[in-house]
């Protein structure tokens, strides 16, 4: 019957991260799919360069939203089913809100890269090591401009701090390995870019 619980949550957290908040506000705001412009990616990057700060600032929001809703539901409602308890409801939930951002039932399974509803998720599993990979990742945007870099090198730290500081959890380690491994497969194409020199730079000069 755990089990049951546990694909329940994994399912509902997979609904949630499926409302892709930079689609949605994309056509609200310039009538048009953000799909069909810039990157072709549906994330806050790509609304910042192609519709402005204001829906960028309401896509974090709501992806921020979603990804704290579905960790709350698997932590209040299902986790007094499963012997795990709420450690293991939010890594699946987590991992399951993440997915659904990436691949997006209502969007034909093509969404953003999950890398915000990642990082809620990584907060609410260890709120200290999730900060030390957020502002890891921040630094290295703020420095280097590229979004893509601090996203891929904030999933590998968050590895490296999960196999140093908590090695003997290994359902936490294959947490992290797991949201690694999809932040890099969603940015293969940011990776030949980045190698290639092509890579765009964070700028906030083009839209307001």
């Amino acid at each position: 019957m755990d089990m049951l619980y546990k694909l329940i949550i994994l399912l509902v957290s997979y609904l949630l991260g499926s409302i892709n908040t930079s689609i949605i506000i994309s056509k609200i705001m310039i009538g048009d799919d953000i799909r069909n412009h810039g990157s072709g990616n549906a994330g806050a990057t790509n609304t910042l360069r192609t519709v402005g700060k204001l829906g960028a600032i309401l896509v974090v929001i709501g992806d921020i939203l979603k990804a704290v809703i579905a960790i709350l539901l698997a932590r209040l409602v299902f986790a007094k089913y499963i012997p795990e308890g709420t450690e293991l409801a939010t890594y699946i939930a987590g991992i399951g809100a993440v997915l659904g951002h990436n691949f997006p039932v209502f969007f034909k399974f093509k969404g953003g890269k999950g890398i915000i509803v990642s990082t809620v998720a990584i907060i609410f599993a260890d709120p200290l090591l999730g900060a030390i990979t957020a502002v890891s990742a921040i630094a290295i945007m703020a420095i280097s401009r590229y979004v893509s870099l601090g996203s891929i090198l904030g999933a590998v730290i968050f590895v490296v701090l999960a196999l140093v500081f908590k090695a003997a959890d290994t359902v936490f380690v294959a947490f992290a390995l797991m949201l690694a491994v999809l932040a890099i497969y969603m940015h293969r194409t940011n990776i030949v870019r980045l190698l290639s020199g092509k890579e765009n730079k964070l700028s906030f000069s083009k839209k307001q």
